[in-house]
């Protein structure tokens, strides 16, 4: 079919009074692709008393549309227009959730008029057309419905096959039924041979009996004589230890003779000595010195311990003071604890690992802002946000990350930090003298109220302006229109309220709001700074006092232990001295006392010949008692061994028992009745089985039936005994109990099959999904990687790291998949994930905007919209993102492009394709018809020449 190129124009008008309608205005040709335009794009928007336009026409270019203008000057009113002109829907125009249409509608007018002039290649278009993807879902759904019909007979055809080998199976069942049933007489016999083997059994347990018997009074004797032969161990170990007694009194008796012809010895070489009282004496005028000395040193340390006492006084009274801040400190850490938790958890993680940041970090600000005068309080917090008073405050970007890392991603704690400027704003000025606020009862501005570090100042400063809003008083709330009026400040502080002054983005028209002030909660402790400062240094001042004191008492000690150990050396040779004096007297005194030791041990002879004669007495009289014992244990093992008829050897002392051999006879018997019984069960098993004289291999269905059956005549006994007993079990049961049972042999019959079913359904089931999943998540993995691959282009061209992947916790659970971002702006940091916590306002909007410019290739569309994308972008990311929308929009094959924006940098980089519409709307603006574009450049020219 020949389809020529048109340009389709929709018309949209509104009314107040009457519902909204639609008329189709007639259709005009171009050529080509009207000069780069593709199907669907926008080529004339037309616009009468609609929101800020009594009259405007837009003519957008084909690629990157720039709308640029001041807020309130009706650039998001194109937006609108646009939107309400493709047949969309009020409630996404973000003006409101009124239902009519009334309110886009320029004030005084009763009806309004939105036209669009698209591309579309249709020779006959109307209004409706532009909602033709609601039909395609419908075909779309219709054709679902055909392949399900083209795969339905494989279905049945499996399910043919199924019902197959069920019937199968139910006839395999049937067979193991009949072999159990010729199984039957076998058992019979096998239960036949266990009754013959019942009176042999009976015997043994009775002989069993007698030889238990005999064999417990064995151990019995056996007890007895172990006890007898630890008696005699004992018996001679005390003879032993009497031995080593006698020994170790010998071998004292030689060492103390030695010792007595020693000190003999020396006794005789001292001979005569001479007279050391002289030297004594010296030794104690040396003495005595040595005491005047220490005397005087004593004293001067009792002068320091007194002036150590009058500075510890000091320093603990500065102590106290002190620790009575500190308490006021305390009562601001409670609130803290109390109201924020994870704050405080925080906080007490940071006190113990400041070591791990190299730059200033400060605690949460409700810690270290100290209001100078508590009545002044609720001024600073209801001018601080309440997320900022208990925020840190970090002097770098890198600690604030570092922190974040291990209080919220490892801690999982809920803070708040915020960075000071890298430029301090502490000290910045006003914007006007507090003199010249005076008169209207302006007594102070906000900064001069409170005391904090340099950092949270600045921060302050540049973020609340907190140095230029004044507070004022109940004069300034008497006069206050008039201090809105003449001072126009956008924020003011009365005794009681907060007033807030705006100007309106569409007039001249100033309003303002008031709110009533709130009792402080967090900053009523007040801590004096200037005290505290003063107090430090006194505390300083104090401990020095007292380090030289105590570096002063450190050296008389040194001197006194000098002393110390002079006095000692003198004294060790003065007792020296004395000792040499006595030592002749002292060897007279040890000879005498080492004899009358000598004399005593030897008193103490122990006579071995009797105490070894009384112990082989005793000795004897235990083996005497064995004898007896090992009698009646001999007696014992005869009646075990030899019953009912026993011949004994003495020579071998041991007994052998005739009766053993007729046991053995009669159960050599019983295995050769058994043997031949179970020749002839096999003979009969054999013809049961249908097996041909001298066949030993067992037919295969009978030897699958046997291997359900146990291996062991063990196992098979068991299983007989089990059946048995369950039979008994059965006996004078009635009729209806019999009924019952098949009855519900029945129902679990026809649950099993059920089961079966119903488990091959779930298995198909799940394998249609698994096939369904890999249809759907394959190509999705695909176009994913394909986002990803353009995205972490964008981000590598800014220098920065950013990736889109396919993210879920549980494979399965298909309703929980999501695109996940990770973004990494600077090369010290990981990956983390956008969330509106971890990255900045404008990182957020960075990574959104390359998110959408990574999609716009991949899902062709014939215009798109993005409105103030850069707001929060500081100046080096806009530039960076300015570049790549203009460099992505302006190439070829790409769609239509409107970028809305109220500001642009200077020096940004345009290409030829871009189209730039300014905005220039409003109550104070110059008419169209009074407007030159020509004379607009000329003074924009004279200008930049000047």
């Amino acid at each position: 079919m020949d389809l020529s190129q048109k340009r389709k124009r929709i018309s949209h008008e509104l009314t107040k009074s009457q519902p909204s309608r639609r008329e189709a205005a007639p259709s005009c040709s171009t050529n080509g692709q009207a000069g780069g335009f593709v199907e669907g794009s926008i080529l004339r928007i037309t616009m009468r008393n609609f929101l800020t336009y009594d009259h405007s026409e837009v003519f957008p270019g084909p690629k990157l549309n720039m709308i640029v203008g001041a807020n309130g000057t009706g650039k998001s009113s194109i937006v609108c227009a646009i939107c309400l002109g493709l047949a969309g829907k009020t409630a996404v125009l973000g003006r409101g959730d009124k239902a009519s249409h009334s309110h886009l509608i320029t004030e005084s007018c009763l009806t309004a008029r939105v036209r669009l002039h698209t591309f579309i290649i249709f020779a006959h278009s109307t209004q409706k057309s532009v909602q033709l993807c609601r039909d395609d879902l419908v075909a779309c759904s219709q054709n679902a419905n055909k392949v399900y019909k083209l795969v339905n007979p494989e279905y049945e055809t499996a399910r043919k096959e199924l019902e197959g080998v069920k019937k199968e199976r139910e006839e395999m069942k049937k067979k193991l039924k009949s072999l159990k049933e010729a199984q039957e007489p076998l058992l019979r016999k096998i239960r036949s041979v266990e009754s013959q083997l019942q009176p042999i059994e009976q015997q043994m347990k009775e002989l069993t009996a007698g030889i238990r018997d005999a064999s417990q009074k064995c151990k019995q004797k056996h007890d007895q004589l172990e006890y007898r032969n630890k008696e005699v161990d004992d018996i001679r170990q005390d003879l032993s230890l009497k031995q080593t007694e006698e020994a170790d009194r010998q071998k004292r008796i030689g060492h103390t003779q030695l010792m007595i012809k020693d000190l003999q010895k020396e006794l005789q070489n001292m001979g005569s000595m001479e007279d050391v009282t002289p030297q004594i004496e010296a030794v104690n005028a040396d003495l005595r010195k040595i005491q005047e000395e220490k005397a005087k040193l004593e004293g001067e340390m009792l002068d320091l311990r007194r002036d150590k006492d009058e500075a510890f006084g000091e320093l603990n009274r500065l102590r106290n003071r002190q620790r009575s801040l500190d308490d006021m400190m305390k009562v601001k850490e409670d609130k803290l604890r109390n109201r924020f938790r994870d704050t405080y958890t925080a906080l007490k993680w940071l006190r113990d690992n400041r070591d791990r940041f190299e730059g200033n970090v400060y605690e949460p600000m409700m810690l270290v802002i100290n209001v100078r005068d508590t009545r002044h309080a609720k001024y600073i917090e209801s001018h601080i946000p309440l997320n900022d008073l208990r925020a840190f405050v970090f002097q770098r970007q890198e600690d604030m990350e570092k922190f974040m890392t291990e209080v919220r991603d490892t801690q999982r704690l809920r803070v708040n930090t915020v960075i000071a400027p890298e430029e301090s704003c502490s000290k910045r000025p006003p914007s006007r003298p507090l003199e010249t606020l005076k008169p209207y009862g302006f007594f102070s501005y906000l900064r001069e109220l409170f005391d904090a570090p340099e950092e949270v100042m600045s921060y302050l400063c540049y973020q609340y302006k907190v140095n230029d809003v004044p507070v004022g008083t109940e004069k300034t709330k008497s006069m206050i229109e008039m201090v809105i009026r003449e001072l126009q400040m956008r924020m003011i502080y009365t005794a009681e309220e907060k007033y807030t002054v705006k100007k309106s983005n569409y007039s001249s028209n100033v309003v303002s709001s008031n709110s009533a002030l709130r009792p402080s909660q967090f900053l009523t402790t007040t801590i004096d700074a200037d005290e505290r400062s003063q107090l430090e240094e006194q505390l300083r001042a104090a401990e020095r006092q007292v380090q030289s004191i105590d570096q002063r008492m450190v050296a008389i000690r040194e001197q006194q232990a000098k002393l110390d150990r002079r006095d000692n050396e003198l004294r060790a040779n003065k007792k020296k001295l004395s000792e040499l004096k006595g030592k002749k007297r002292q060897l007279e005194q040890k000879i005498s006392t080492k004899q009358d030791s000598l004399r005593q041990m030897e008193q103490n002879e122990i006579n071995l010949q009797a105490i070894e004669e009384e112990t082989n007495a005793k000795i004897a009289a235990v083996n005497n008692k064995k004898v007896a014992i090992m009698e009646e244990y001999l007696g014992h093992m005869q009646v075990c061994l030899c019953s009912p008829k026993l011949d004994f050897y003495p020579h071998k002392n041991t007994c052998v028992c005739v009766f053993a051999q007729v046991v053995y006879t009669k159960l050599d018997q019983a295995k050769n009745n058994l043997l031949a019984t179970c020749k002839t069960l096999m003979r009969r098993a054999s013809e049961i089985c249908n097996m041909t004289p001298g066949e030993t291999a067992v037919p295969e269905e009978l030897h699958a039936a046997f291997s359900q059956l146990p291996d062991t005549l063990d196992e098979i006994d068991a299983m007989l005994n089990e059946e048995k007993t369950r039979a008994e079990c059965f006996t004078g049961l009635s009729d209806a109990v019999v009924e019952e049972y098949n009855r519900r042999e029945r129902e679990i019959q026809n649950m099993e099959k059920e089961l079966d079913d119903k488990t091959n359904a779930l298995r198909t089931y799940r394998q249609n999904i698994a096939e369904a999943k890999e249809r759907w998540l394959n190509p999705l993995k695909l176009l994913v990687e394909q986002i990803n691959e353009r995205f972490r282009d964008f981000f590598r061209s800014m220098q920065c790291a950013g990736e889109v992947d396919l993210h879920s916790e549980n494979g399965e659970e298909y309703d929980k998949y999501g695109i996940r971002i990770q973004v990494k702006f600077r090369s010290s940091t990981e990956l983390h994930e956008l969330t509106p916590h971890h990255q900045s306002g404008g990182e957020r909007s960075v990574s959104t905007m390359l998110y959408l410019m990574a999609l716009q290739e991949l899902n062709r569309c014939p215009f798109r919209v993005v409105d103030e994308i850069n707001q929060g972008m500081d100046p080096v990311n806009e530039r960076r993102v300015f570049d790549i929308v203009v460099r992505t929009a302006c190439g070829v094959n790409t769609s239509q492009y409107f970028f809305i924006t109220p500001k642009l940098l200077q020096n940004l980089q345009y290409a030829e394709q871009m189209t730039i519409l300014c905005v220039h709307n409003g109550p104070y603006m110059l008419p169209p018809n009074k407007w030159s574009e020509k004379a607009f450049i000329r003074c924009a020219t004279r200008r930049q020449i000047s």
